[in-house]
């Protein structure tokens, strides 16, 4: 016989510990940190709460301390396969922890993610994790004020919130267009979509790597506000190479981008790498299975995620990282796409 009430928030906490053979306490033990409990008494408690239909009050927990046992996660885009890599790492580092993962989506928009953070600070998470270090001053108030650990992630900088896990999406870029150039590359175009403030640092990077060589020129850089595609890739290059007909070698905001310049190669039949390189950004497994295979500057997402959990529980748990900031570094990546021809 069911034990379940058809009336909501009828089941006690009080009945599940009886049904389970526990106490009280030891019940709400289970839900607060269910790995202080042997596995005899979690799976007792478990079963029982699933045979009654109990379901945790997060809201009157967080009065009584103050925190929902919450992690929230603020990510820029739900359809940027850069992020799923991401996610997943944080799902796999929160399992088998007590707290449960809550992403929003700011769609690129500083005003949007400052709306969602207001709306985290009043539901008082545990922790949050933040993607990237441009926030608006109103939002880092509200980070600062909210009295919870938080991580910054997809990239580092000099002043963290609290702390970060990243990489330098300047120096990634600095070194693709400086393995183009050391190919023997010179008319090194750049192609770009959703200028973030993470892509606008790669474009920095390319710039500062093109200066350095001798080999800057405007007329070489195309980039668009308009979101990113396999398609526009190819439009992108096609642009690019009707403005610059000697370019030989395009280096791609991101891995998109080089999987339509490549195809568009392809239509054109433009030999890649004999007479145009390309690099892109990112490396997703796509990449690596093209044809030509593809170059691409590796980022270490999953890590990003997963770090980012593990660093808050351990904050939120009284283990404060010795290093407020992580620097996971980057890989080039080089494949056919950009090795230099044989002679």
């Amino acid at each position: 016989m069911a034990r379940k009430r058809s009336k909501a928030g009828a089941i006690r906490l009080t009945e599940v510990a009886k049904l389970a053979g526990v106490s009280p306490i030891t019940a709400s033990r289970f839900f607060r940190n269910p790995e202080a409990l042997s596995v005899s008494k979690r799976e007792r408690v478990e079963s029982a709460a699933k045979e009654l239909g109990y379901v945790p009050n997060l809201a009157a927990r967080a009065l009584a301390s103050q925190r929902t046992e919450v992690i929230g996660v603020l990510i820029p885009s739900l359809t940027n396969n850069v992020f799923n890599d991401v996610l997943r790492g944080i799902y796999d580092a929160s399992e088998g922890s007590r707290y449960s993962i809550q992403f929003v989506n700011t769609r690129y928009s500083i005003l949007q993610e400052e709306k969602l953070l207001r709306l985290f600070q009043a539901q008082k998470p545990s922790g949050l994790i933040v993607t990237g270090i441009n926030q608006t001053e109103a939002s880092i108030d509200i980070m600062k004020a909210m009295n919870c650990p938080i991580v910054q992630i997809m990239e580092i900088g000099p002043e963290p919130v609290d702390m970060m896990v990243g990489f330098s999406h300047y120096d990634a870029a600095f070194a693709a267009v400086s393995h183009l150039i050391s190919q023997g590359r010179r008319r090194i175009g750049i192609i770009g979509a959703r200028m973030d403030p993470r892509v606008q640092r790669r474009l920095e990077g390319y710039r500062d790597a093109m200066k350095q060589a001798g080999l800057a020129d405007p007329a070489l850089i195309l980039t668009t506000p308009t979101p990113t595609g396999m398609t526009l890739g190819g439009t992108l290059l096609a642009d690019l190479l009707a403005q610059v007909p000697d370019l030989d070698a395009v280096f791609c905001i991101n891995d998109d981008l080089a999987l339509g310049a490549l195809f568009e190669c392809q239509r054109r039949q433009i030999p890649v790498p004999e007479k145009l390189a390309i690099v892109g950004f990112n490396d997703m497994e796509f990449m690596a299975s093209a044809f030509p295979s593809l170059s691409s500057v590796r980022t270490n997402r999953y890590e990003m995620g997963r770090d980012a959990v593990t660093m808050l529980i351990d904050a939120i748990e009284g283990r404060r990282p010795e290093k407020p900031v992580v620097d996971l570094g980057f890989e080039l990546m080089v494949r056919g796409s950009s090795a230099r021809p044989r002679a």
